[in-house]
């Protein structure tokens, strides 16, 4: 999982330094952000294979973060966490893009998979986007 990069979204400062610093033994490169609004602004300045995003957070929540980044970086996928499991949440989160959902405390294992499977989603949907750029400018030129 090198060259891996990984952003977690939590309110609590503990539980998002203690995952940052079992991923980074992993070999994974980590970054963490307090606030919806903070992962936004680390986004606009770099860029992340997997967001790690905890649903229930003061202020922006997990939803309300999803909703915006999605707009603005349709390929980058999200793993939503949460301590109070919900399915009507989860189901919300994933008609919005979330690529999956994880109960705290999460597995380390689990969750590197899900990582893992994120991460080649979200190559599997840059390559379709430059194929389709190709295609068109292809089309355009009449080649």
């Amino acid at each position: 999982m090198e060259n891996t990069k990984v952003l977690i979204v939590d309110d609590e400062q503990e539980f998002c330094n203690s995952l940052a610093e079992r991923m980074k033994t992993r070999g994974l490169e980590v970054a963490t952000a307090s606030s919806g609004a903070e992962a936004i602004q680390k986004l606009k300045k770099d860029n992340f294979d997997t967001i790690i995003l905890d649903l229930v957070m003061p202020g922006m929540d997990g939803i309300e973060t999803l909703k915006k980044i999605k707009q603005e970086m349709p390929e980058v996928q999200i793993i939503l966490l949460t301590g109070q499991a919900s399915v009507q949440k989860s189901v919300e989160a994933m008609k919005l893009g979330a690529f999956d959902f994880v109960e705290k405390p999460a597995e380390i294992k689990e969750l590197l998979k899900k990582i893992q499977e994120a991460k080649n989603q979200k190559m599997i949907l840059i390559q379709k986007k430059h194929e389709e750029k190709i295609k068109h400018i292809l089309e355009e030129k009449g080649w």
